[in-house]
């Protein structure tokens, strides 16, 4: 059964994750305080220049396996600004008609909108127009 583009991008997503982590211990040799120190030091405003060597090779590595699975998938991936591939044409040839001729169906002109009768309506919410009915007593 072919993945979702969704379930494809979260499990890309969650091994590049993955192996961000399995680098940064590594590039702490095993030490925590290194490995707390690397942690702290990524931040909204950080660049890949920022990051050790060891995570900005497992980024470009996670990188390329994600764009080799979704080719491999059977999704596209295409530069900014290149042109869709070709649309096969549409069943019934370029001569079929937008809305095709029902000759079961009587043609009815398009009519204006009059008010409608009273006591048939098209529901709407209670509320609008109209005075209110006032009592024997006359207004309040």
């Amino acid at each position: 059964m072919k993945k979702s583009a969704n379930e494809l991008m979260q499990e890309i997503v969650f091994a590049a994750v993955l192996d961000a982590v399995m680098a940064l211990k590594a590039g702490s040799k095993g030490l925590p305080n290194t490995l707390l120190r690397d942690i702290g030091a990524i931040h909204a405003n950080t660049t890949q220049a920022d990051l050790s060597p060891e995570l900005q090779a497992a980024i470009a590595a996670s990188a390329r396996a994600a764009f080799q699975r979704l080719m491999k998938e059977g999704y596209s991936v295409a530069p900014a600004g290149a042109a869709a591939p070709p649309r096969p044409p549409r069943p019934g040839g370029p001569d079929r008609p937008d809305r095709p001729h029902r000759p079961d169906r009587p043609h009815r002109p398009d009519r204006a909108r009059g008010p409608r009768p009273p006591g048939r309506g098209g529901g709407g919410g209670g509320g609008g127009g109209g005075e209110r009915p006032r009592g024997p007593k006359g207004p309040r």
